[in-house]
C-alpha cells in the first residue's frame, strides 16, 4: 500500500471536517476549487489513494457521482478531539513501508502539538539509546522539514520510511541510528523526503 502523503491527509481531513456541510458529494472540479488547487489531475491522484487506502468510495459503481466518505470514514467523524490517525507501522531498523491501514488512538495533549499529527508504531530496535523501543507508539507532527538534530519520519526514494536522527547539508542527508551497533544511512537530498518530526511517544507495559 502506498504511503499517505501530507496533502492526502489534508484532503481527507477537510472531506471528513467538512462532509455533514455539503448539499451533496463534491465533485472534483467542486472539490479543487474548495481547497484552491490548481491541477484536477493531481486532485485526482491524491483522491485514488485515499480509496486505496478506504477512506473514500471507489468512482466505479457511483452512478451520482462526486467525491464520497466510506462508511467507516464518515463514522469517524464523532472521534474525540484527543484522538489522532493511527496509520501503521514505521521501522527503527531497516526501512520497511510507513503507513498500512487508518484508525485512530487516543493521544494527550501533552504529547502532541497544534499543528497536525499522527500516530505510528515502532518496529525494531535501531532507536533504543535514544529510549525509543520496539512496540513503543510515537507521535509524529507532519511537517516537510527538519533541524539538524530532531528525529524524523524519512521516506527513501519514494517507498520506505524509517525513523532516524537526521543530519543535513547540501550533498548529503545522513539518517542515524540511535544503537552503537548500527551504521548511518546516507543518501543525496532528493533521495529523501521528511514527512514529520518526533514530538511524542507511548508506551504499553502489559505483558502480551
Amino acid at each position: 500500500m502506498s504511503v499517505l502523503t501530507r496533502r492526502q491527509m489534508e484532503i481527507f481531513n477537510f472531506l471528513r471536517d467538512n462532509y455533514e456541510s455539503f448539499a451533496y458529494p463534491p465533485s472534483l472540479d467542486e472539490l479543487c476549487a474548495m481547497l484552491g488547487m490548481a491541477s484536477r489531475g493531481s486532485l485526482y491522484k491524491h483522491i485514488m489513494a485515499l480509496i486505496e487506502a478506504g477512506l473514500v468510495e471507489p468512482f466505479i459503481g457511483n452512478k451520482k457521482g462526486g467525491v464520497r466518505l466510506t462508511a467507516q470514514a464518515q463514522n469517524d467523524n464523532a472521534i474525540s478531539e484527543l484522538d489522532l490517525p493511527f496509520v501503521g507501522y514505521i521501522a527503527a531498523g531497516k526501512p520497511i513501508e510507513a503507513v498500512e491501514t487508518i484508525r485512530y488512538m487516543t493521544v494527550p495533549d501533552a504529547l502532541k502539538t497544534d499543528k497536525p499529527c499522527y500516530v505510528l508504531q515502532v518496529k525494531g530496535d535501531s532507536m533504543i539509546e535514544a529510549g525509543i523501543f520496539d512496540g513503543d507508539w510515537v507521535v509524529i507532527e507532519q511537517r516537510d522539514y527538519a533541524s539538524n538534530g530532531e528525529i524524523v519520519v524519512a521516506l527513501i526514494e519514494n517507498a520506505e520510511a524509517t525513523l532516524k536522527y537526521i543530519e543535513q547539508t547540501a550533498e548529503q542527508v545522513l539518517l542515524l541510528p540511535a544503537n552503537a551497533n548500527m551504521t548511518a544511512l546516507s543518501y543525496q537530498p532528493e533521495q529523501v523526503a521528511i514527512q514529520g518530526v518526533l514530538v511524542g511517544q507511548m508506551r504499553s507495559y502489559r505483558s502480551h
